[in-house]
């Protein structure tokens, strides 16, 4: 792990995306919430906040962070469903893992609930949409 004991404690935050494409067929039945394993909206949620406390768990070098907040929403662009996660800590490393944890894994739980419906869905994209905080300060992405 990197050395971060001479850093500040400042206020970071992170924000990430990850896009789902689906089939029509598919996103009909996650708009309706007819899928057999129940509210996919509901577990993908969890599944993101709860990824994202298991970080450093889940990636080895990873500082393990005391998060303040984790938010996990979703947001229709036709039949690909885009999933934006945020992350906020006070402490010496920022939390751009964090959040870009809780997009991918909110976005594999939105495949498993939905994959009898769609076994060609597609997950794409994930990437940093912007932090801040730390020596670096604010970044957002081009």
């Amino acid at each position: 792990m990197v050395d971060v004991s001479g850093k500040a404690l400042t206020t970071r935050t992170a924000r990430a995306e990850a896009r789902v494409t689906m089939s029509a067929e598919a996103a009909a039945a996650l708009r309706a919430a007819t899928l057999p394993k129940g509210d996919a909206f509901v577990a993908a949620q969890l599944a993101g906040v709860m990824a994202a406390k298991d970080t450093a768990r889940l990636i080895p070098l990873a500082h393990p962070l005391p998060l303040a907040h984790v938010d996990v929403r979703f947001e229709w662009e036709g039949d690909q469903l885009r999933i934006e996660s945020t992350a906020t800590t006070s402490a010496q490393t920022g939390v751009e893992m964090e959040a870009m944890v809780a997009a991918s894994i909110a976005a594999l739980t939105i495949y498993d609930m939905t994959k009898a419906v769609d076994k060609g869905i597609a997950i794409a994209g994930v990437r940093l949409l912007e932090k801040t905080g730390g020596k670096s300060g604010r970044w957002t992405a081009p």
